[in-house]
């Protein structure tokens, strides 16, 4: 049985949510190990994530403690929800022939470093089945049969509703989704895009940014939407090279930092560090 629950809210942002949640969580005897918020004035919506452990028993039942935020959730007119800090996230994952990104999370899954629970992995090529099976996960070989791309996002779709999936991850999946696909993934699908977005889009974006002679190579974890490539940015890292590094060594270092940022973003998800806001996102980074 857990003994931290994880509380976020979504709401217009007034003076006084704060005080009104530390006190409904003081009523119900919990108390807090770390908690973060922010306030956009842009939007002027307010977001909140909040940990806390139950000290006694006052907090007896979710549906218990739902009554006891009531009353704040009323006020302010709130989208609350609480969720048991060691409740692991369902993960479906989108590869295409590009593994790195696909063994980097399965790696990290498979330490214990990735607190999500992997419920197979699907592609359009059957390149990657013999390492997906290895880690003891359900692979699903999906071709595009015929050109007929409904018919395959068809079956991706009831690979992701058939194995309840919370999240989709598109860890270099080379296929464009469709608007009705994007619209029913909505705030649940990240893609990791192989450039600082928005530079070099496209095919081949290293050999691109190798022909400018840029200084920094970087990648880009989004959710995905029905704007190609434009979704709200979850993180992004950088690293930098030089007018000596081959072709080779900007493919290398970019996989790298692939690595990195889908891994940071598929973990906050999971940890319900991220809220929309609108075309943007707030992330609450652990110690940050």
């Amino acid at each position: 049985m857990t003994d931290h629950y994880i509380l976020t809210i979504r709401c217009r942002d007034d003076v006084g949510i704060v005080a009104a949640v530390a006190s409904a969580l003081a009523s119900a005897e919990a108390f807090i190990t770390e908690s973060s918020h922010f306030g956009d004035p842009e939007t002027g919506l307010f977001f909140m994530r909040t940990v806390f452990r139950p000290t006694g028993p006052r907090f007896r039942t979710r549906d218990h403690f739902a009554e006891v935020m009531a009353p704040v959730g009323r006020r302010f007119a709130m989208d609350v929800q609480l969720h048991a800090a060691d409740e692991r996230m369902k993960v479906l994952i989108a590869v295409s022939r590009h593994g790195h990104c696909l063994n980097h999370l399965l790696n990290r899954w498979h330490a214990g470093e990735l607190p999500v629970d992997p419920v197979g992995v699907v592609s359009n090529h059957d390149d990657l089945r013999r390492m997906v099976e290895w880690y003891g996960i359900p692979f699903h070989h999906l071709p595009i049969e015929d050109g007929d791309k409904a018919a395959q996002e068809a079956r991706l779709l009831h690979a992701v509703e058939s194995s309840g999936a919370d999240l989709t991850v598109l860890a270099r999946y080379m296929q464009v989704l469709s608007d009705d696909l994007c619209r029913r993934l909505e705030g649940r699908c990240i893609n990791i895009h192989h450039s600082f977005l928005p530079s070099f889009k496209g095919a081949r974006p290293y050999h691109q940014a190798h022909a400018r002679g840029v200084k920094i190579l970087g990648a880009t974890a989004h959710y995905v939407t029905a704007d190609l490539d434009e979704g709200p940015i979850i993180e992004q890292a950088t690293v930098r090279v030089g007018h000596a590094h081959t072709v080779e060594s900007f493919v290398r270092l970019g996989k790298d930092v692939e690595n990195l940022v889908l891994a940071r973003a598929v973990q906050w998800h999971a940890e319900r560090r991220v809220f929309l806001d609108g075309q943007r996102t707030v992330v609450f980074r652990e110690g940050a």
